[in-house]
């Protein structure tokens, strides 16, 4: 949405223009001089081509209704056909956008995609609340969905990357609702799968799950994701102790500091995370930037990165 706002567009037509998405993206790295442009939008791309009911609405996320999910009948799912991510739908739309990324940035930004997780992406289709039962009812049911979703997922990622995309993101927020056995039993075992087939096609990998992860630090760090997104609910010394190697991405809290906090604040917020953090570090929201988010509070951001560069920068390293 913050996107989408500085080009003057709804972000339904974000999320259903990848000419729009991407014009926004630029704009908004422009601007800020953020080091990536991604091609996020929404969690809706691979279950609408799946043929999943989706809701869509001018000026918000696009809503997935559980009464009528995909698999609210578990029969389907043997007959599920993993669609092209290059036939003309959603998950199409987002290929384009990062073939434009690619050749807009001419190196200049990372350009990164994006896929769902294992376990939020069973959920778009079965619907969270039975899901969540499935892990116990029916837990077969549960290994042949996920085993399913890494599929096309890895498919969906492999056209991405095709067009250009170095980095590739896993929103996996659901995740973050189940405790440390079912995590463990369930969601590990196709999380690894997932990243061990996107670093085979030799892509960088980031892997987001939003909210209260602190039971499941340990293990989200032993993933071998090359970065880990860390929500504001989790303390990040704690994340450092319980992940002392990973790359750590955030967790300057959205709506309290980024959005309604001040300058000062923001400041505050971010030296505390890089302390916390140590040297291992990337600047950024516990979860997406608001939209509203004050643009002196981005400028903040972009400025106490480029006061704090790393003293020995990577090889052709000329950004924050």
């Amino acid at each position: 949405m913050f996107a989408a706002d500085q080009i003057g567009v709804k972000y339904g037509d974000y999320v259903r223009d990848y000419q729009l998405m991407a014009e926004a993206q630029l704009c908004t790295a422009e601007r800020f001089d953020i080091d990536q442009v991604s091609c996020i939008s929404d969690p809706a791309r691979e279950a609408a081509d799946l043929g999943a009911a989706i809701r869509y609405f001018d000026d918000q996320p696009p809503a997935f209704n559980e009464s009528e999910a995909l698999l609210a009948d578990k029969s389907v799912l043997p007959k599920l056909k993993i669609p092209d991510p290059l036939g003309g739908g959603r998950m199409h739309d987002r290929v384009k956008a990062a073939a434009i990324l690619k050749e807009r940035v001419a190196g200049e930004r990372i350009v990164e995609g994006w896929i769902e997780g294992p376990c939020g992406q069973a959920a778009n289709l079965r619907g969270i609340n039975r899901l969540m039962l499935d892990f116990t009812d029916d837990p077969e049911f549960v290994r042949d969905l996920l085993e399913f979703v890494v599929e096309m997922e890895l498919c969906f990622a492999k056209a991405q990357m095709d067009a250009g995309v170095e980095l590739m993101g896993v929103g996996d927020p659901a995740a973050s609702l189940v405790g440390p056995v079912i995590f463990s039993e369930f969601i590990v075992p196709s999380q690894k799968r997932l990243v061990d087939g996107l670093k085979a096609m030799g892509l960088r990998t980031r892997s987001h799950m939003c909210g209260n992860t602190k039971r499941i630090l340990k293990a989200r760090g032993e993933l071998g994701y090359d970065i880990t997104d860390v929500d504001s609910i989790v303390p990040l010394a704690e994340a450092r102790v319980k992940m002392p190697e990973q790359v750590i991405l955030g967790n300057i809290a959205t709506v309290e500091v980024l959005r309604n906090g001040s300058v000062e604040d923001v400041i505050a917020c971010v030296s505390k995370c890089r302390e916390d953090a140590g040297e291992r570090y990337i600047i950024a929201a516990g979860c997406e930037v608001p939209r509203d988010t004050p643009v002196a509070n981005m400028f903040a951001l972009r400025d106490f990165a480029h006061s704090h560069l790393p003293a020995v920068q990577p090889a052709g390293a000329s950004r924050s």
